[in-house]
């Protein structure tokens, strides 16, 4: 019956594929031994309730495999109808290309680009320690749960993968177990063509515990090495099982082939016939199938249900605990706090990083499940909880994460921790590092994850580090990613109100975008800031020119104000820390501050792109910086008040 309901699952994947005329076959025939083994005799979950706290969660690393999720949510009654299963990459469907976090109930991250998915996995393992050592108590494991992922040869050739793997190894994290396809197919070929390496002594030597299983169709096999993994609480597992690509289409299989297109009518044909699986109809759960699926979904609830009852207990043993777990995965904001004049009252001339410190700081004080570090820069870029100690094999109660050198590894690590539950994330890195995020934080975008980012050092006034340090491409190449909200703020109070958007964002990632140099207290910003655009300079009587600027950039705008009107000119003065929330805002709104038929001038010190949009002309600078003092810099550049005047000056000549 085991190998009936595979076969079942190798069917339907395989029909999906070639009813859309596009997708990848070959993962789902080759693995679905592994996965159905997993999903069926030794991952704790639910499928009645695909949310349970206490759940494994399984990660699709290899995302292009996607038929090979939906073939099982389907069999395990997650509520995925056979309906959507023949609609596999239509329009709205949800089985889409690739598996979609929130689309798909069952899907616990979105992957596709390669070894993200390993990255994922490596943080909802840490956020399962994490919590596991903040709430256990004796007789209560309340939090005690593993995390397993399924790559295939191209996961472990991206870099990301190993940056990941070696902070797994490093803080020794048990309950992580990564299933290998390994197939030694990609699509250009045979793996022999550009990877060799020793894998299983690549991840011996990153302290892994490394499993084989020699054939991909041996349950026992795979059963056992799942269970030797789980067995294994110092190391993270991977389990190698070598499998053929395609397996069950003996004309195509083992080929690259088949990787990526559709199988044909006379592939599924002879499908079926090596199989075993003839006399059914396409899209067909034979009844037997059928009877047997329900039978392994009832006997799963039994492990919430357990749950359920221990937690119940745990909340008369542990009441102000089981409180605090609530709390901590409900993912409330402290409104009270965010809305005190405490929060609001601070101001000082200060750099952005510093003042973001502080703020943090303070959340900290209210919000107790932050849980987040830095790229190896937590002194420069201000990220440190004080009064936490830091995440550790020893300690696993830390909550400052030292994610090292990794800053791929760590942004979809810090998308997994978020996607997890019950802890609020994020990563600190420099500005012109957000490079090497870039992927993970446009998935987190995708996803809707509440990710915060701290980018610090965030323009030419990094100075002496020079042009590889001075980030000026950034900012438009952040400001094109969908849903991402990219703050810049001006001074210490638009950093409060870019804490204030990232606290209570529970759609989309906040990316705050911090100087290193020190900025003034402005007399005019307010949580006004809160709408990405307003007034934080009024013309006297009306406006002659309106000066757009954001960060550092709107304290030279207001001195070259002061300026203009010596000269005869009332300029308005807009910050505008954050474009994305100010279209938000009503089309009314944005006409009050961009006031029509007033020329209007931007300031930002990075690329001009996008701030056409909103000036008839943007000082800016669409070239690399040097290195240099940032004072000389500025001036080099012409980001002084007195271009400005000048550059308005002409505007109003036009």
């Amino acid at each position: 019956m085991d190998f009936r309901t595979i076969n079942t699952i190798r069917m339907l994947s395989a029909e999906a594929i070639q009813a859309a005329n596009s997708g990848h076959p070959g993962l789902p025939l080759g693995a679905a031994p592994m996965a159905y083994t997993l999903w069926a005799k030794e991952m704790k979950h639910n499928p009645q309730n695909p949310e349970w706290h206490n759940r494994d969660r399984f990660i699709l690393s290899a995302g292009h495999g996607s038929m090979l999720i939906y073939s099982l949510l389907h069999l395990f009654d997650y509520g995925l109808s056979m309906d959507e299963i023949k609609r596999f990459r239509q329009f709205d469907s949800k089985t889409p290309g690739h598996p979609e976090y929130g689309h798909t109930k069952g899907v616990e991250i979105s992957t596709g680009p390669l070894g993200q998915g390993i990255a994922n996995a490596v943080g909802f393992a840490m956020a399962e320690k994490h919590l596991a050592a903040k709430f256990n108590q004796p007789g209560y494991p309340v939090v005690d749960h593993h995390t397993f992922a399924l790559s295939g040869d191209g996961c472990l050739m991206e870099g990301i993968s190993y940056e990941a793997a070696s902070l797994a190894g490093t803080l020794k994290l048990g309950k992580l177990i990564l299933l290998y396809d390994s197939n030694k197919i990609t699509i250009e070929g045979d793996t022999e063509i550009a990877f060799t390496e020793n894998v299983a002594g690549r991840f011996e030597a990153m302290h892994w515990q490394v499993l084989t299983v020699e054939d991909g169709n041996d349950l026992e096999a795979i059963q056992k090495a799942i269970q030797a993994a789980k067995a294994e609480t110092e190391k993270p597992s991977l389990i190698i099982v070598k499998t053929i690509i395609g397996y069950g289409c003996p004309s195509k299989q083992g080929s690259h082939k088949v990787h990526g297109a559709p199988l044909g009518n006379d592939g599924i044909e002879e499908m079926a016939s090596f199989l075993g699986m003839e006399g059914r109809q396409a899209f067909e759960v034979p009844s037997d199938v059928a009877a047997h699926m329900a039978s392994v979904v009832t006997s799963l609830a039994s492990s919430e249900a357990a749950w359920n009852e221990n937690f119940k207990a745990y909340e008369s043993a542990y009441p102000e605990l089981a409180a605090e777990y609530k709390a901590w995965f409900s993912g409330e904001a402290p409104m009270e706090y965010l809305e005190s004049e405490a929060f609001w009252n601070y101001n000082e001339t200060t750099a952005s990083r510093s003042s973001s410190g502080k703020v943090l700081n303070n959340l900290a004080e209210v919000v107790p499940n932050f849980f987040g570090g830095s790229a190896d820069l937590a002194p420069s870029n201000n990220s440190d909880l004080k009064k936490a100690t830091s995440f550790s094999a020893a300690n696993p109660i830390g909550a400052n994460l030292h994610f090292g050198v990794r800053e791929h590894a760590m942004a979809a690590i810090t998308n997994g921790i978020q996607a997890h539950g019950g802890l609020k994330a994020y990563a600190a890195t420099f500005f012109v590092f957000s490079d090497y995020m870039k992927p993970a934080m446009r998935l987190a975008a995708l996803m809707n994850l509440p990710v915060t980012y701290i980018l610090t050092h965030d323009s030419i006034g990094v100075g002496e580090d020079g042009p590889t340090h001075q980030p000026i491409d950034q900012l438009p190449m952040l400001r094109a990613i969908p849903k991402l909200k990219v703050i810049r703020p001006a001074d210490a109070r638009e950093v409060s109100a870019a804490w204030y958007t990232a606290m209570t964002s529970k759609n989309a990632p906040v990316a705050l975008v911090l100087t290193r140099q020190n900025l003034p207290a402005l007399e005019g910003s307010s949580r006004e800031a809160l709408k990405g655009g307003y007034v934080i300079a009024k013309e006297e009587k009306n406006a002659d020119v309106i000066l757009i600027a954001t960060g550092s950039e709107v304290s030279l705008a207001v001195d070259a104000k002061a300026l203009l009107k010596a000269e005869g000119i009332d300029a308005r003065v807009v910050s505008m820390p954050c474009t994305e929330l100010f279209e938000e805002q009503t089309e009314a709104y944005r006409a009050e501050v961009l006031l029509k038929g007033v020329p209007k001038l931007a300031i930002e010190a990075a690329a001009t792109l996008g701030w056409h949009k909103y000036a008839c002309d943007v000082i800016g600078h669409d070239d690399f910086g040097m290195s240099a003092p940032a004072g000389e810099l500025f001036t080099a550049f012409g980001l002084t008040k007195e271009n400005i005047v000048s550059r308005a000056k002409k505007l109003l000549k036009k």
